[in-house]
């Protein structure tokens, strides 16, 4: 736009100057090349005019140091102070932040872009996040890492009350019948036990058995009837609902969990087992072993494109949207929240940003703040010279037509 504007100037002087010379050339044909001369001319001096006008803005015309030419370059300053004062004043305010942010859906815009952009930038934002994960894991030091999530369980429990929770926790379980299908998981694995070891227990109770009956042979016939009592005994729990050991169990179970409740006593033990265990070096080692399988684990995972990280976190996020779409609360809450982070910010950091802005300004220099000023504006500054060229013209023409008329 600026070659378009000079190239239009130009052409008003070449134009200028072939019509003058063809009015003392050409008498006859004066009359009518006066209006073009008198539009050229015209045009030519508002070009110009209009040149130096735009050119002032941002330089010296012709690099001669006029007088009150160069204004931004030399008023950079104020520029600067006038746009951070703009800032504080129109934006930068509690007032004006919080109406704005009054009339914002933040929650709902928020869930709106993780439930609906299935690629682009979604894309690149879980793609980020795996990546990040697998970074932060990286970059943290494993072992004290362990150790601090290890403290921080260790001191979490330390402060749990461990038989009142499982006094609580087994009381639940009776009441609702929901120990049963444990109960009889474990008549299973006695079973299943007793049987894989059934050598071992005739062997103990041969050698307890004394030398009268080991010699007559008795032994054998006596272990093999206390195995099958066993067995006896555990199969016809485990088919009978109501079987009389199964009341006994809930009983001694309810008393179980009154105690832990209530007994002093019991809860110490518990509470000195537990203490014995968060001590204990070897489940330190067991659980930082644990860790570090956790660890690596995860950190393959984010790497690998296969995994289902990826898809986890896809469908993570969109649950996330879905809820904060759909609830009016959440909504409400995260909007409030917003608005008194935006609030609090500005109120706490508007001064630093407005001041931010002022000297980062003031530290351009003078051919950086021209142009960016200048390319802000863009074309319509070019618009200025070629309509100052054109509308010049028009008056010239017309100034020209009054002449003759009159």
């Amino acid at each position: 736009m600026r070659r378009t504007a000079t190239a239009m100037l130009v052409l008003m002087a070449a134009i200028f100057a072939v019509s003058h010379w063809a009015m003392g050339a050409y008498p006859q044909w004066a009359p009518g090349l006066g209006y073009v001369n008198a539009f050229a001319e015209a045009a030519m001096v508002g070009g110009l005019a209009d040149w130096f006008a735009v050119t002032a803005l941002f330089r010296h015309p012709l690099s001669v140091p006029i007088p009150h030419t160069a204004i931004i370059p030399r008023k950079k300053d104020r520029i600067a102070d006038t746009m951070a004062q703009f800032l504080r004043d129109n934006f930068l305010t509690p007032s004006v932040v919080a109406r704005r942010m009054r009339r914002m859906n933040v929650a709902e815009a928020l869930g709106g872009f993780l439930v609906n952009r299935e690629g682009g930038e979604r894309s690149r934002f879980m793609g980020g996040g795996a990546e990040l994960i697998a970074e932060v894991l990286e970059s943290l030091d494993p072992e004290r890492l362990g150790l601090r999530v290890r403290a921080g369980l260790a001191g979490q429990l330390s402060k749990i009350e461990l038989a009142t929770l499982l006094g609580s926790l087994l009381e639940n379980l009776i009441a609702d019948g929901r120990h049963r299908p444990l109960l009889d998981g474990l008549i299973r694995w006695a079973g299943l036990t007793l049987e894989d070891n059934e050598e071992a227990v005739r062997e103990i109770i041969r050698s307890r058995a004394n030398s009268v009956l080991r010699w007559t042979g008795l032994d054998a016939r006596i272990s093999s009837s206390v195995l099958d009592g066993v067995y006896r005994l555990l199969a016809e729990v485990l088919v009978d609902p109501e079987h009389p050991m199964r009341g006994r169990i809930d009983t001694a179970l309810v008393k179980l969990a009154a105690q832990l409740k209530t007994d002093p006593e019991l809860q110490a033990k518990v509470e000195a087992v537990k203490m014995d265990l968060l001590e204990n070096p070897a489940l330190a080692d067991w659980w930082m072993g644990v860790w570090e399988r956790i660890r690596r684990s995860l950190i393959a995972r984010a790497r690998n494109p296969e995994s289902g990280i990826g898809t986890e976190l896809r469908e993570g996020m969109r649950e996330i949207g879905r809820a904060l779409q759909q609830d009016a609360r959440l909504q409400s809450q995260i909007n409030r929240f917003s608005r008194r982070t935006a609030v609090g910010m500005t109120s706490r950091y508007g001064a630093q940003i407005v001041a931010l802005v002022s000297e980062t300004v003031k530290r351009w220099d003078a051919g950086t703040v021209s142009d960016r000023i200048e390319s802000a504006v863009g074309r319509d500054l070019q618009f200025i010279r070629i309509n100052g060229t054109l509308v010049g013209g028009l008056v010239g023409i017309t100034l020209h037509a009054v002449v003759q008329v009159f």
